[in-house]
């Protein structure tokens, strides 16, 4: 059941309320039966004055993600306020947080990168033409990174739910359906980790749909593959999984070099690998899976240090599994260490994980030496906070 303060109600009757979150905002349009555009709150863009824009939504890419969470109408073009250069200028801001993802603590990244979606959102109500697409192509992805920050690092599944709707509605204002389809993937893993199989081979079904008339580099189509992939192993169909694992090695050893949009800067073979040995251990077969773990992680080095979290605590299952519960709490410890450095909710999951599996073994040493890093002060408190 949803809560809702009395605080929270006395914000939204005031003279400015504020834009309901994705949760609240579906309960106020069930319980008033009226879109959220009409029910008087303040869109974040409009905040501090009146910036000229619509209350419409004319979205021309929402409807395949119905279900999620309700959007944010997008500002129509009124006059060509800022310079030609300001979509590409936006897009040189979206290069630097892309790359800076990799390294920057999650809670310190994702305030700036939603400040960034807000100005891009301001600046298309003062472009047209050219510019506006190009402006609306960099919003997309400003938008999607805020939903990957929001779904694996911060585990806000919902949050990055309404992150991903807006992030199509301007991908559809670009008319750009390769980014469409990874915004969609990307929607996908929301219900396939919560092992909801159905909504989110529904979404796949239109990530590719999408994919197919945006002529996607090979390695493109083997990432829909990995998705797809985890979602059926979240969802209990490993085999199934890993089969479809089969046929994206077999795309990328066909790969005609074709490149990939700037954007696209989250998969690899090594990546595939990545879903590769996960998935080998969930089917049962941890010999399989330890040889592609060790391979994956010798071969990114230092390079992703949340990639790198979580094959360690991959690692770390496949020692449980095979019984050897002190190099399964070296490699959690190892884990914990990257954590210290980087944070990664995902990866923090993986040793959690691999703790409930240690349970047999809770009165070793080396299981208590585990519980002292996992559970000392300055974890627990960061745990809490984030």
């Amino acid at each position: 059941n949803m809560q809702i303060s009395a605080r929270q109600v006395r914000r939204w009757e005031s003279a400015s309320p504020p834009w309901p979150r994705a949760d609240h905002q579906r309960l106020l349009v069930h319980v008033l039966q009226l879109p959220i555009e009409e029910l008087g709150f303040t869109p974040p863009w409009e905040k501090g004055g009146d910036s000229g824009t619509s209350k419409s939504n004319p979205s021309k890419a929402a409807a395949p993600t119905q279900g999620t969470g309700a959007a944010l109408p997008l500002p129509k073009a009124n006059v060509a306020v800022q310079p030609p250069t300001v979509g590409a200028d936006f897009a040189a801001i979206n290069a630097a947080l892309r790359r800076l993802y990799f390294s920057v603590q999650p809670a310190q990244l994702h305030p700036a990168v939603v400040e960034h979606t807000k100005l891009g959102t301001q600046l298309l109500a003062e472009t047209t033409g050219v510019p506006r697409t190009i402006l609306a192509t960099a919003l997309a992805e400003s938008l999607l990174l805020v939903g990957r920050i929001e779904f694996f690092d911060l585990r806000q599944p919902e949050d990055a739910d309404a992150s991903y709707v807006r992030a199509l509605q301007a991908a559809g204002e670009a008319d750009d359906p390769l980014l469409g389809a990874a915004i969609l993937a990307h929607a996908a893993f929301i219900p396939g980790w919560d092992g909801r199989r159905d909504e989110a081979a529904e979404r796949m079904r239109a990530a590719r749909t999408y994919a197919r008339r945006g002529n996607p580099p090979a390695e493109f189509w083997a990432w829909l593959d990995a998705v797809e992939a985890e979602c059926e192993t979240r969802c209990g169909h490993p085999r199934e999984a890993l089969r479809i694992i089969d046929h994206a090695e077999s795309v990328l050893s066909e790969s005609t070099g074709q490149p990939a949009p700037d954007w696209f800067n989250w998969f690899s073979p090594i990546s595939l690998a990545a879903f590769k040995g996960n998935t080998q251990l969930k089917a049962g077969q941890p010999a399989q899976a330890k040889n592609t773990l060790l391979g994956v992680l010798e071969a990114i080095g230092d390079t992703n240090a949340k990639q790198r979290t979580v094959i360690l605590g991959d690692l770390a299952a496949v020692e449980v599994a095979q019984r050897n519960p002190e190099a399964a709490c070296s490699y959690a410890e190892q884990a914990l260490d990257q954590l210290a450095v980087t944070w990664y909710a995902t990866g923090m999951d993986r040793i959690h994980d691999v703790r409930r599996a240690l349970q047999p073994w809770a009165d070793t040493e080396c299981v208590r030496r585990l519980d002292d890093r996992l559970y000392g002060w300055q974890t627990t408190l960061s745990a809490l906070q984030r």
